[in-house]
């Protein structure tokens, strides 16, 4: 299930973010790739422990908080700290899978990527290549969204960042476990849930049949959900 969800971040807040990643210092994205992905990856990020990194991982969190939409799709258990990268003329990432465990950083916490983010920081029209391609079951998906906006994808899935060939592409990218581990069941819930909301609209949450789908939903978080 690949989900695009639209300005989590605000046009200001972008603003905002870029500021503070023009002023500070980057280093080579190899840093947090795998063995097979460190052969395909070009591009710069934002030391991990940087206070612009910690700054803006923050900022990113709570936008997230504030999006019942994300909430819905990921129902997150836990949230990697959001990393950031830059893509320049010339730069790209082959095709790769993420990690299928990442360690927190300075923390005993481990984190199983049930699904990974990329949130857009750079406008469309401002850099030409730089396309998130993403393999699943029909086929390739491309994905180049507007700054501010965010896609949500298994982190099973095989992807790449294709070759910018204009401008510069950031973005933020992050991965989170999921209460619900299946994509499938996933899938599901947040179909009904987002059924539940607009029926709820339209009828009023005392609505009995709305009462009952929203019984059926939670029944089956508790049904599937890994504590």
């Amino acid at each position: 299930m690949l989900i695009c969800i639209p300005q989590v971040l605000g046009k200001p807040e972008v603003i905002a973010f870029r500021e503070v990643m023009a002023k500070a210092d980057w280093e080579d994205g190899g840093g947090t790739a795998g063995p097979q992905s460190m052969l395909v990856k070009n591009n710069a990020q934002l030391p991990q422990a940087s206070a612009a990194a910690h700054k803006l991982g923050e900022g990113v969190l709570q936008a997230l908080s504030r999006s019942p939409v994300f909430i819905s799709a990921a129902l997150p258990k836990r949230i990697f700290p959001p990393l950031f990268n830059r893509y320049g003329v010339g730069q790209g990432f082959g095709l790769h899978v993420d990690n299928a465990i990442r360690a927190t950083p300075n923390s005993e916490i481990r984190i199983r990527t049930d699904l990974s983010v990329t949130l857009f920081l750079s406008e469309p029209e401002d850099y030409d290549g730089g396309e998130l391609v993403i393999e699943d079951r029909v086929g390739q998906q491309e994905v180049k969204l507007g700054a501010g906006d965010l896609v949500l994808y298994p982190s099973t899935s095989l992807h790449l960042v294709r070759e910018v060939t204009r401008g510069e592409r950031v973005a933020s990218f992050f991965w989170l476990q999921s209460l619900i581990r299946d994509n499938a069941a996933r899938a599901l819930l947040f179909d009904l849930d987002r059924t539940i909301q607009s029926l709820t609209q339209r009828l009023g949450g005392g609505d009995p049949a709305c009462v009952k789908l929203t019984a059926t939903y939670h029944n089956l978080i508790r049904t599937w959900a890994e504590i």
